[in-house]
């Protein structure tokens, strides 16, 4: 069984930091990609930062030159860190990651998400 668990989220003032972590435990050979996804109140679920294996990344373009995503594949960890945080930010985080099982399988994973206030 593989889980994701972030933690990081919570209430900040506009112009702040927070740093999301997340880490994926449980038996699995590897991990691919590992993203951050957010939603906010009546909105869809949007990509906010991906990583890939290789170390590549992407973002979007609402947080592009305030977050950063890295990962630590050691500790099997993916970190968000978002800086100059605005109230639009405010949403619950999601953490996802491609994962091959250790029967060679690729599954996607969700975690329960954490929320994140950003007061103005």
């Amino acid at each position: 069984q593989v889980q994701l668990v972030e933690s990081g989220g919570g209430l900040v003032q506009a112009g702040g930091s927070l740093r999301l972590s997340c880490v994926a435990s449980g038996i699995f050979f590897s991990i691919n990609t590992m993203g951050w996804y957010r939603q906010a109140p009546g909105k869809q679920r949007e990509l906010v930062a991906a990583i890939t294996g290789g170390g590549s990344t992407n973002y979007a373009d609402s947080v592009k030159g305030r977050f950063t995503i890295s990962r630590d594949s050691a500790k099997n960890t993916v970190y968000l860190q978002m800086n100059s945080l605005k109230p639009e930010d405010t949403a619950v985080y999601y953490c996802n990651a491609d994962i091959t099982t250790d029967w060679g399988h690729s599954m996607n994973f969700w975690g329960q998400g954490t929320q994140v206030t950003v007061s103005s």
